[in-house]
């Protein structure tokens, strides 16, 4: 079961991953549950994104409202 936080956290990184601190704490456990990877840029930084579980558990909460 996620945190608030940490489904705030997915919501956030499916709209805007460029919004999201690749280093915030919510991101490692949504790494740990395959929910959000961290994808290298050219530029040597990391930025987070959704991952196709992750999209799976929005799409699930979607039909559930």
């Amino acid at each position: 079961m996620l945190s608030p936080h940490e489904f705030t956290t997915l919501m956030l990184l499916n709209h805007n991953p460029d919004q999201i601190d690749p280093d915030r704490i919510e991101i490692r456990t949504l790494m740990e549950r395959r929910l959000a990877a961290l994808e290298p840029l050219a530029s040597g930084s990391r930025r987070p994104r959704i991952t196709p579980e992750g999209h799976a558990v929005l799409q699930a909460v979607a039909r559930i409202r």
